[in-house]
């Protein structure tokens, strides 16, 4: 069916090889041609089209949340600088290509010399872009002695502290390295976090990667609600792409905040919380409210019939405690309660499979961008993990804070202001 789609819309991974100009061995030639050719960003409302990738910021930041996702988190392997320069170069040309859906290299998935392997593992030949974005982050690991960076490491770009709690495996937190690939089509997300490691190999290894379903946010009005594993809509009051104003104010860091290579650019956190999927499912259905401090059916907040009704946190039940409970995940999360701190969250749910015991391995792959994490996820996280009801049915079990700096222009690689 998708691959109907691609000739219906005239898109194809297999043509327009010239253009390319062996785009992954130069990282410039396949690059500037396709700055020539993408389409306007209107584009991106086309669920088979693709998501201009120049700009002021990353695309996959304020872009309308896709159904799809493959994150991975990379350590850089190599210790020589101009390696790591070169393989961002690499990378930059090939995500300009994979966007646009597009086979990367010279020759492409089929159409090299039959001596050779091919330049694109070719599983996505026939598909269309499917609204691919590819957002990169850098690791505060990455900020060693090894590539002369340690002067640059952001403030913000601090250590996430122990939270109450937390049962962090090292193994599937941190790296040097983060690429967030989004899609509305899972392989065409997976073809490029396995391609952009072929690209790496011998300069970088994957630490740890995880696959999403199920947004579990929306980042434009023009999107619904969507729901967790726990049947709850969730991100109701997201910041929205509508707001340029709060964007600026929450999410996009400012040239005067320190770090002048991250201008435009945001911090993301990453979460991986594992839902107690059994015993949550054993909760009669008035406590998971109560808990969630909204209707499971509509998304209002407890005591307001619509899901986008202003949450009255002062409104008292007929025994006299407050509707929306004093240790609801709501009322723990909200501005309100949080110095004003919003994040732009855009996660996905995840099942991978079960632990053995007959458990499901499932939960929420947690994304939040934000301009300061000092002030934004840290102290939120901070009051959740203290006093949220709903750490009895969750636990965080990986995590990772990256520097994703601001979008690239046609000719530029990702990162280049951080090694000037």
């Amino acid at each position: 069916m998708t691959s109907g789609n691609a000739e219906r819309k005239g898109i194809s991974r297999r043509g327009l090889i010239g253009a390319a100009g062996a785009a992954v061995a130069t990282g410039v030639a396949g690059y500037v041609a396709h700055s020539a050719l993408a389409g306007e960003e209107s584009q991106a409302a086309d669920t088979n089209g693709p998501v201009e990738f120049h700009g002021p910021h990353q695309a996959g930041i304020t872009t309308a949340v896709q159904d799809r996702l493959h994150f991975a988190s990379f350590d850089v392997t190599t210790t020589k600088r101009d390696d790591l320069i070169a393989l961002l170069k690499e990378w930059t040309a090939a995500a300009a290509l994979l966007t646009a859906g597009r086979d990367i290299g010279q020759y492409g998935a089929v159409n090299g010399p039959g001596e050779a392997p091919p330049e694109d593992t070719g599983e996505a030949v026939g598909l269309p872009p499917a609204r691919l974005t590819l957002t990169i982050g850098f690791g505060a690991s990455l900020f060693d002695k090894r590539f002369g960076l340690a002067g640059k490491r952001p403030a913000a770009l601090v250590d996430l502290p122990h939270f109450i709690g937390d049962d962090i495996d090292p193994a599937r937190s941190g790296g040097d390295i983060a690429v967030q690939a989004c899609s509305d089509d899972p392989q065409v997300a997976v073809h490029a976090i396995r391609n952009l490691a072929r690209i790496g190999f011998g300069r970088v290894a994957i630490r740890y990667s995880q696959l999403g379903f199920g947004r579990t946010s929306s980042t434009s009005r023009a999107q619904t609600t969507p729901r967790n594993l726990f049947g709850f809509k969730d991100g109701t009051n997201n910041l929205k792409s509508e707001d340029p104003a709060k964007l600026e104010q929450h999410v996009w860091v400012q040239p005067d905040d320190g770090a002048d290579w991250m201008a435009g650019g945001s911090y993301l956190v990453s979460r991986r919380i594992r839902m107690n999927i059994e015993i949550w499912d054993r909760t009669s259905l008035g406590e998971q409210e109560t808990i969630i401090g909204r209707g499971k059916g509509t998304g209002a907040p407890l005591g307001k019939a619509e899901e986008f009704d202003a949450i009255d946190f002062e409104a008292k039940g007929s025994d006299g405690a407050a509707k929306v409970p004093l240790d609801s995940h709501v009322r723990l999360a909200h501005p309100q309660f949080n110095s004003g701190a919003e994040l732009l969250r855009r996660g996905y749910n995840f099942v991978d499979g079960s632990d053995g015991l007959g458990r499901l391995d499932a939960g929420l792959f947690f994304l939040a961008y934000q301009r300061d994490p000092r002030k934004q996820f840290i102290p939120i996280q901070k009051q959740l993990a203290r006093s949220d009801t709903l750490n009895e049915y969750i636990h965080h079990v990986g995590s990772g804070i990256f520097a994703c700096p601001g979008g690239v222009t046609p000719g530029s690689y990702w990162g280049e202001k951080l090694f000037a």
